[in-house]
């Protein structure tokens, strides 16, 4: 299953810089390093934002989860990124009661599988 209406998913105008790559904030500010070590600041934050929103566009939804504000869509799927090649990100999007456009929540590191965590040696 996809997003719904993914063609029209979009990030809020300051999402980015002021939550998912600020140093600062209260939530982001763990994510902000995660993004950082990948590559991902204020000098690329349009890259961030095309390469998340073609996950949004192309990727597999995990999971539905209803909120009392909408329906959110958990995405984890590879995302391209400057310096750390593909890395493993989950995506979260909303679709809220009376809209119909998905809107990007929040992204946060893909915990691995028991199957890549397993070693046999």
């Amino acid at each position: 299953m996809k997003i719904p209406n993914r063609e029209n998913a979009y990030i809020p105008s300051g999402k980015l810089r002021g939550y998912l790559l600020s140093r600062t904030h209260v939530v982001g500010r763990w994510k902000a390093r995660f993004f950082e070590d990948l590559g991902f600041d204020d000098t690329n934050v349009d890259l961030l934002k095309d390469r998340l929103i073609a996950a949004a566009h192309s990727q597999t939804v995990k999971a539905v989860v209803p909120s009392r504000y909408g329906t959110k869509y958990v995405i984890e799927g590879l995302l391209e990124t400057p310096v750390r090649g593909l890395v493993s990100v989950c995506t979260v999007w909303i679709v809220e009661e009376g809209n119909d456009r998905p809107r990007f929540v929040t992204a946060y590191p893909a915990m691995p599988s028991q199957e890549e965590t397993h070693d046999d040696s």
